[in-house]
Formats: structure tokens, sequence, C-alpha cells
């Protein structure tokens, strides 16, 4: 693998809610390797489930290939939140305290791997992630499939 796909998406129903987190990983010709969703609990925002999905899609690629492969390959983590990809991009400043935590948290896994990046897409683009997500919620389950 040279190139992994994760599209990633978070809900929170209440927001603060319940929330959970959907993942899809995909190879670079699109192919689906892996789809991943996770109940994250109670009184979480729904920026706060869009950080949590990435931090867990990046340790979840280490957990699954091992940090041999994460280190050869490149990721490209695709959201349908504005917010988190102009701040993860450095173009808005982050000024929540819990959410300068997230951000250190994912800046210290990108170091695992050979290049990450972050890109925003249409939310109809990040349907498989959405239901992912809404599928962990609807369930209050850890599903990986």
């Amino acid at each position: 693998m040279k190139k992994v796909i994760i599209y990633t998406d978070g809900a929170s129903r209440g927001n603060p809610g319940q929330a959970a987190i959907g993942a899809l990983f995909c190879n670079e010709k699109k192919e689906v390797i892996k789809r991943y969703s996770q109940y994250l609990g109670d009184k979480i925002t729904n920026n706060e489930a869009e950080y949590m999905a990435i931090i867990l899609a990046l340790k979840k690629f280490n957990a699954l290939f091992g940090k041999k492969l994460a280190q050869k390959t490149e990721i490209e983590i695709r959201s349908d939140s504005e917010l988190l990809m102009n701040q993860l991009n450095g173009k808005y400043k982050i000024v929540n305290p819990k959410m300068q935590e997230f951000f250190i948290q994912i800046w210290n896994l990108k170091i695992d791997f050979k290049k990450v990046t972050f890109k925003f897409i249409p939310r109809e683009k990040n349907k498989e992630a959405d239901k992912l997500a809404n599928q962990a919620l609807d369930e209050k389950t850890n599903s990986l499939f």
C-alpha cells in the first residue's frame, strides 16, 4: 500500500449528546479495505466526534497494519467537516482547549506515517462514513467490518 484514503465522520445527537464515529479505509483504486465504527458515549459535541474519528482512524490503521507499513504509507483523511479540515490544515485558529488537545494528538499520530494530508469533501461524498457513525449510534456498539 502506497496510499490509503480514509473517509471519517463524527455524529452527535443532541450536540452535545450521544456520539459515534465512522471510518472507511480505501486503497488508491478506491476499493474498500476496512469499515470501522464506534460508539463514543454521551455529552460529546459533533466537533469533538469529528476529531475523535480521525484520532481513532489513525490509531486503528497502526493496530491493523502495523507501524512498519504505516511508515511507508501516505494517508489522505477526507471529511465533510469544513471547520475540522481548515483547522488541521492551519487555515483556522483553534481556540477551544479540548480541540487543541485533539489537534496535538493528531499531530503526534502523523509522525507514524510517511505523509498525512487532510481534504475537505462535500457531504454527499462521505455517505459511507456517515452511515457507519449513525449505525454505531443506533446500535450503541463498537463495530469492525
